[in-house]
């Protein structure tokens, strides 16, 4: 008894069925869900979209009427036959002016260059005209491997520093091939001129016709700031690098040449 009174007394004080944790119990009479079974051979598959108003419009279009221009269209024109012919004709124009094997470098080749001394001359030289569409001042004669360093340079370094000031159209030529020593002083050694492997860049056209020169540009901002990028960009490239920091003989000019030495590239 004491038990069931006990177990009345809780009950009593039970919480209310909203607040309690005890779960309800389901009533006998709660009515079952119904079921729908599935309709036989039903194909569950979304609906096709409409065919657009603009699409509709153009398959009823006659066929003889001309395109219309882009910006009534919804097409735009197809590329003339006589474009196509033009940019094949430009590529072909390009590939057969190229030297040493890329399109990017162009000019002749002139076969072997002899020397009026034994140390100097030039196997295989080519003379380049332009190198990633900039043009030289005037041809250059060189052997390939300066030819592919000087394009690698013009598209890796000195395009993309004057791009905003630019972009560049010419390169101001100082010196290219020539059987001398270095610097010209009698008793030295064969400049790399004399191997067809240097060439001296004095100065950079703009398309507007502004010339950035080593000479008036290396001591003067902007111009100072772009020709260091440009002078050091070189160095890599390049074995050899040397402007107006490197002596009296440099200071209106970049001496570059392939000349490769023990310890890395040599730049100043």
């Amino acid at each position: 008894m004491i038990g069931c009174v006990a177990f009345g007394a809780t009950l009593s004080n039970a919480a209310p069925l909203e607040q309690s944790l005890v779960p309800v119990a389901r009533p006998s009479a709660a009515p079952m869900l119904a079921f729908v079974a599935p309709v036989p051979n039903a194909e569950i598959r979304p609906e096709l979209r409409p065919v657009s108003p603009q699409v509709m419009a153009f398959a009823a279009r006659p066929s003889e009427l001309p395109l219309l221009g882009p910006d009534t269209s919804l097409m735009p024109y197809l590329r003339p036959k006589a474009l196509e012919q033009e940019a094949l004709f430009k590529k072909r124009k390009l590939r057969k002016g190229s030297v040493c094997g890329d399109i990017d470098i162009q000019g002749k080749p002139v076969g072997n260059v002899p020397g009026r001394i034994k140390a100097c001359g030039i196997k295989d030289a080519v003379q380049v005209t332009s190198v990633s569409g900039v043009v030289l001042s005037r041809p250059s004669t060189m052997d390939c491997g300066t030819a592919i360093a000087l394009n690698k340079w013009v598209d890796k370094t000195v395009k993309p520093t004057f791009k905003r000031r630019g972009p560049v159209v010419e390169m101001k030529i100082a010196a290219h091939y020539a059987c001398r020593t270095r610097n010209n002083q009698k008793g030295a050694r064969i400049s790399e001129h004399g191997k067809g492997r240097a060439i001296d860049i004095s100065g950079f056209k703009m398309a507007d016709g502004e010339v950035v020169t080593v000479l008036n540009g290396w001591r003067k901002n902007p111009s100072k700031r772009q020709l260091t990028k440009v002078w050091r960009g070189a160095c890599g490239p390049f074995g050899t690098v040397l402007g107006p920091n490197a002596d009296r003989y440099h200071r209106d000019h970049f001496h570059l040449d392939t000349a490769r030495h023990r310890r890395g590239p040599y730049c100043r």
